[in-house]
């Protein structure tokens, strides 16, 4: 709430933080006032409500992601596989090595209630746009509209193949990392084709050729 303490809202958010990772994502909201030293009621008033504290944990740690991939995808001119590595290799990592907190607000509190769901959507919907724009900025997908779907695509599949790892710790993070870098690389970095007369004919993944005809 505006006139709560900003000092005191980040040391409950602090303590929401701790006990989360302590006790996992079906943490109740007595333990996580009992870890702030304070009764349930009064965190809530500092919130507004258990909704208005699920989004400001939203806002603390999908902002934190946010802020970590930005300067990854953002490098202009540098290697495309290297950037999709790096950037894909920074999300495992935060998400893995947070995975209650990761649960907590992608499974518990978005199931809980419709409008944090919508909440979460609309923050990664917002990494997707602004990936849409860096394509298409950087000429990498110069049709604006198709830098868009890509950038939400990018954004979907790492975050649903993410899911899947953090299920199956069998499988090794390189291996998850070079398989997303391998559908981007193959949408994105054009490839030779040979033609006719020997010479190589470039193009992108999916876009049909001069005068050839859709399959």
């Amino acid at each position: 709430m505006s006139g709560r303490d900003p000092d005191r809202r980040r040391a409950l958010l602090d303590a929401a933080d701790r006990v989360i990772m302590k006790e996992g994502p079906e943490v109740s909201m007595a333990a996580i006032a009992a870890e702030a030293g304070i009764t349930k009621p009064i965190l809530y008033r500092h919130f507004g409500d258990k909704r208005g504290l699920y989004q400001a944990l939203a806002d603390r740690h999908v902002g934190t992601v946010i802020g970590r991939l930005r300067p990854e995808f953002g490098q202009a001119g540098a290697d495309l596989r290297g950037r999709a590595r790096a950037a894909i290799g920074v999300y495992l990592d935060l998400v893995s090595a947070n995975l209650n907190l990761y649960r907590f607000l992608f499974h518990r509190a978005s199931a809980e209630d419709t409008r944090v769901r919508s909440h979460m959507t609309s923050l990664v919907r917002g990494l997707g746009e602004e990936l849409g724009v860096v394509l298409a900025d950087e000429g990498v997908v110069p049709d604006p509209v198709r830098a868009q779907v890509l950038g939400h695509a990018f954004v979907g599949m790492v975050q649903a193949t993410g899911d899947w790892w953090l299920e199956h710790p069998e499988v090794g993070r390189a291996q998850v990392v070079e398989g997303l870098v391998d559908v981007i690389a193959a949408t994105l970095i054009p490839v030779t084709t040979p033609r006719r007369d020997g010479r190589a004919r470039g193009r992108r993944p999916g876009v049909a050729g001069p005068g050839s005809s859709p399959s």
